[in-house]
């Protein structure tokens, strides 16, 4: 833990001619609006993860299917264009204190990395396989442990970001405008290419006829053969949906959102100017990904190209309208619940991971004369016993982000924020 000076947002000169960009002083306040966007991403995420009951949930608040998009389809990708926007800023900013690229590329390492080993141990946490192990039925302590690791899941959302990170990081600091966009063309067009045209091992068919498959197409396939059955994610021993290959295309999102920070540290441009721009190459993302959709669909668990380019835009879209609303006509009253989420993201993402762990599957109550989780009594005592499921389910997810709140609200008021 650190107790945050007051937090700052950096100004940067662009240069397409150069390698990167050329950094300016220090702005004096943080970007507010940034905040707001990660605090309603954060907050958003708290709700689709933590219902009463995942038997009862309201459609909007569960990922879609397969193909297509709901709300909770937008969470992860807004959180990886920000961590993109916020990548450039950072960077930006030790680059105006004087520091060269040998100490960047170790803070970048040195970060993912350490964000890479918090999702390992959430993954791991309890650090032992808890139940009944059928393979094993009088497994002993040490039995647990090593069934745990065996079969401990490799990637996931903070695995990811972590990975994205570290790309993101090294090509903000390596790269200028054109190459970032060149690379972000050839991550998007060879996935593509690769998914739809290069033939599955062991089916007899190209890729393309096999999008609408589970466990089929070429993602899945590279799953299994990289992180092997024991280590995917443990709703499928068929694929992952933050496999290896899929994670190349999640790269391009927050490139994505490099580019949108390098224009809107554009001090250069007024600010109403760099809203109307971000707003609108939102839209025409927003568009070139519903007509990509037509021949790759949009799809979250294989972060199809469609998929980056409709999200980032309305990311983009979304981060400009709260600007406008923000920055430009200073509309503030509403934000500081979310600024709360905002400045803490790891607490946010780790401590209700474990928390959900603890209640949703570890620490038991009695309840109704059997041996319940903590969740599903809290769930059906204070929610279930007056509201339709749906209703119930929301309200004790509601109630979730809420109890986080508090959480981080007293660490605001302290003005302690996590960092790695």
């Amino acid at each position: 833990m650190t107790t945050a000076a007051q937090p700052r947002t950096v100004s940067a000169r662009y240069d397409a001619t150069t390698a990167t960009v050329a950094p300016l002083a220090p702005a004096r306040e943080r970007l507010l609006s940034l905040d707001v966007f990660r605090g309603i991403t954060i907050a958003g995420m708290l709700l689709v993860n933590d219902p009463g009951t995942w038997g009862a949930i309201f459609p909007p608040l569960e990922h879609a299917e397969w193909n297509g998009w709901t709300p909770t389809d937008l969470i992860f990708p807004f959180f990886l264009f920000i961590v993109g926007i916020t990548t450039h800023l950072s960077l930006s900013a030790r680059r105006a204190r004087g520091d060269d690229d040998s100490a960047l590329v170790k803070q970048i390492l040195r970060r993912g990395i350490i964000i890479y080993l918090l999702g390992f141990a959430m993954a791991m946490f309890p650090f032992y396989q808890w139940g009944t192990i059928q393979s094993l039925p009088n497994a002993t302590a040490w039995d647990r442990i090593i069934y745990r690791i065996e079969h401990v899941r490799l990637l996931g959302v903070l695995p990811r970001i972590a990975i994205v990170y570290i790309c993101a990081g090294l090509l903000t600091l390596k790269t200028n405008l054109k190459q970032q966009i060149v690379i972000i063309a050839t991550l998007l067009f060879g996935y593509w290419f690769a998914m739809t045209l290069i033939p599955v091992p062991g089916e007899h068919e190209i890729g393309g006829l096999l999008l609408h498959t589970h466990d089929r197409n070429l993602a899945a396939y590279l799953d299994r053969l990289i992180l092997g059955t024991n280590h995917t994610w443990t709703g499928s021993v068929t694929f992952d949906p933050e496999g290896p290959f899929s994670t190349l295309p999640a790269i391009a999102t927050a490139m994505l959102g490099v580019i949108a920070g390098t224009w809107i540290a554009r001090k250069d441009k007024p600010l109403l100017d760099r809203i109307s721009g971000l707003f609108a190459a939102g839209s025409l993302a927003m568009v070139i990904g519903l007509m990509w959709n037509w021949s790759f669909p949009i799809n979250k668990n294989l972060w199809t190209s469609s998929y980056v380019m409709f999200t980032a835009g309305m990311a983009a879209v979304t981060l400009a309208t709260i600007m406008w609303i923000v920055d430009n006509y200073n509309v503030k009253w509403w934000t500081k619940p979310f600024v709360v989420y905002g400045v803490n993201p790891i607490v946010a993402f780790v401590g209700s991971g474990v928390m959900a762990r603890l209640i949703y599957t570890l620490w038991h109550v009695t309840y109704e004369g059997k041996s319940v989780a903590l969740q599903d009594a809290i769930y059906q005592t204070v929610f279930l016993t007056w509201l339709p499921p749906r209703v119930a389910s929301l309200g004790f997810a509601i109630a979730y982000v809420l109890l986080w709140y508090g959480i981080l609200l007293v660490l605001y008021r302290r003005k302690i924020i996590l960092k790695v």
